[in-house]
């Protein structure tokens, strides 16, 4: 029995994680869980985005389940986390929303996003198998912003040798269980020579270390380019924050779409595992969101757990699915609902 958090979200959030949930419990995989909410409604109703039982509950389970949660465009968003310090006094930390902040606050370093071409999936693609590391503590995302003046506006972007070290062999880690050989870093040290140039530089010294991994590295606009010209030619990335963040939505369009993009949330002690893709407030309700998305971070979440075969038996199901392509929602080319998909994978699982 494995116990871990679930954290519904916002939008489609509750409609694609119990697509997963479903999925998970049919593959044959005994869970307990922790539902816990967080997101801007609950915000709205408590006044607290991220209540401190989400923190007690992974605290306990070490490992999570997120739904999308809402973060508002253009305008101030706190979320904050109250606690005490060794000397007794309290502290408020401060964040722009609660994925970063559950992102920090759990030290999850590494955020992992896989994307491969998937038969059946209409793409000007083939064959794309690629992994992203996106280090996930610092960079512009440490929310560290301030208005100069009424007309001036400034962001502090925060590289260290410390948190990329950690992050290029975490990496490296990775892709030797994997077996993966080559990885990429994109950067834009021709211009940011000190934050880009320090992450560059210190990727390439602690890659070296690493005999069967071959490391190159790319300007990122030039690296843009190329991944969507020859995507079938890369093997691994490896990003700062803010680039990771944007390529991973490239490279999910390179195969069909944010609906197909999984993500992990990687750290010594928690994992978060989590679809990429927003809220969709807009089909919330209606049965029309894409559970895949939700579903293949579940399957890395199994893994992670241990529990490979169920996570190949899920893969498989859902594989089956797209091409047959009967059950399957309208940004894949079908007429399912989120329902009647999510039936479909259960139903192949159910069967082998």
């Amino acid at each position: 029995m494995h116990e871990i958090t679930l954290i519904p979200g916002d939008g489609i959030g509750p409609e694609v994680t119990d697509a997963a949930r479903a999925v998970i419990e049919a593959a044959g995989v005994q869970v307990q869980w922790d539902v816990r909410p967080a997101g801007m409604k609950v915000g709205e109703e408590t006044g607290n985005p991220l209540p401190e039982s989400v923190f007690d509950s992974i605290a306990r389970t070490r490992i999570a389940l997120k739904g999308p949660t809402a973060t508002p465009f253009g305008e101030a968003y706190r979320v904050e986390r109250k606690t005490k310090r060794a000397d007794g006094g309290a502290e408020t930390r401060v964040y722009p929303s609660v994925a970063i902040a559950l992102r920090k606050e759990l030290e999850l370093y590494a955020n992992v996003r896989p994307v491969k071409s998937y038969p059946g999936v209409a793409s000007r693609y083939s064959g794309v198998d690629i992994v992203l590391f996106r280090e996930n503590s610092e960079d512009l995302y440490l929310g560290r912003e301030r208005m100069v003046d009424d007309d001036t506006a400034e962001a502090l972007k925060i590289i260290t040798r410390g948190a990329t070290q950690r992050m290029a062999k975490f990496s490296a880690d990775y892709m030797q269980r994997l077996g993966r050989k080559r990885v990429t870093i994109g950067h834009k040290s021709n211009v940011l020579k000190l934050t880009d140039g320090l992450f560059l530089k210190t990727s390439l010294e602690v890659l070296a270390g690493y005999p069967g991994i071959t490391a190159d590295s790319r300007v990122i606009d030039a690296l843009c380019m190329e991944l969507v010209l020859k995507p079938e030619s890369f093997d691994c990335l490896l990003l700062a924050n803010l680039y990771g963040d944007i390529v991973s939505d490239l490279l999910a369009g390179v195969v069909g779409g944010l609906g197909l993009a999984p993500g992990a949330n990687l750290g010594n002690d928690y994992a978060m595992f989590e679809a990429v893709h927003g809220t969709a407030p807009d089909i919330a309700g209606k049965d029309m969101a894409n559970p895949l998305s939700m579903i293949l971070s579940s399957v890395m979440l199994l893994r992670y757990i241990g529990e490979a075969a169920a996570a190949d038996r899920v893969d498989a199901a859902l594989s089956k699915v797209l091409v047959e392509k009967r059950d399957v929602t309208r940004d894949l080319g079908g007429e399912a609902g989120t329902k009647r998909m999510t039936a479909a994978i259960v139903e192949k699982l159910q069967k082998h």
